[in-house]
């Protein structure tokens, strides 16, 4: 007996701007059967929020599923643990996503899943579609679609660019720059800070920093600089924002002198 085939797209939505969708992603949203939102826990809950317009203006034909995330450990940059802590709740998410596929999305109709920023950069999305359609107990077929990532959101946000002529650039998650493990040739974009420790602490204070936070959205902000004189700017403002929203996303670019 043949199998009914679904269509999965994982719709990167940029970095926080309905503005940073691409046109193919406008498109996609536009043909959907239903959108699939993932509930944040706490005061994260509000890029939800940012989900949910864009589903509602971009995809106003589509059903809106909604449930609750699955529970991921923050907190530690032991790479052993994180990876443990990432894996558990990728597994939780593949199987939330694996049921509500099978029972959400008609016979033969189309999901999106929302990717905030880029699917391409650490987002595990595409890796869960990818091991779906290996486990075999949906019928699936996927595409993904790019969205501007932060990265971009903070160079443009900047006016400067991501690689210089003849040097390399590394994007890079914190944890990495607290354990000395990125080149020291490099530039480096680095996202995925922790709450207590902070990347910009482990760098050269001679070095410039390029940082933004709440990229592409109306709280965006932004601070440049020699790193040794910004630092403690860069510190005391996240803080300060962290404790207002109750949550943080930033990224920022380091070039070594």
């Amino acid at each position: 007996m043949t199998r009914t085939v679904r269509t999965v797209h994982v719709v990167g939505i940029g970095a926080g701007s309905p503005g940073h969708l691409t046109l193919d992603a406008v498109e996609t949203l536009a043909k959907v059967d239903v959108v699939l939102l993932l509930h944040k826990r706490g005061a994260a809950d509000e890029l939800t929020d940012a989900r949910t317009e864009i589903a509602e203006r971009f995809a106003p034909q589509a059903r809106i599923v909604r449930r609750q995330d699955a529970h991921r450990e923050r907190g530690t940059t032991e790479e052993g643990r994180y990876l443990q802590t990432t894996q558990e709740w990728r597994d939780e998410r593949l199987a939330l996503y694996e049921e509500l596929i099978s029972t959400e999305v008609p016979d033969g109709g189309s999901v999106a899943l929302l990717a905030w920023g880029d699917p391409g950069i650490y987002d595990g999305t595409v890796d869960t579609v990818q091991r779906i359609v290996e486990r075999g107990n949906v019928a699936i077929d996927w595409t993904v679609i790019p969205g501007i990532g932060a990265p971009a959101a903070l160079t443009a946000a900047h006016r400067v660019t991501m690689t210089r002529t003849g040097r390399p650039a590394v994007i890079t998650p914190a944890r990495q720059v607290i354990a000395g493990t990125p080149t020291e040739r490099a530039d480096l974009v680095v996202m995925l800070d922790g709450a207590d420790q902070h990347g910009v602490d482990a760098v050269a204070d001679d070095a410039t920093v390029y940082w933004g936070a709440y990229l592409g959205t109306p709280d965006e902000t932004l601070i440049s600089g020699r790193l040794g004189d910004v630092r403690e700017e860069i510190r005391s403002t996240r803080a300060d924002l962290r404790e207002r929203k109750g949550w943080i996303m930033d990224t920022y670019l380091v070039r070594p002198d």
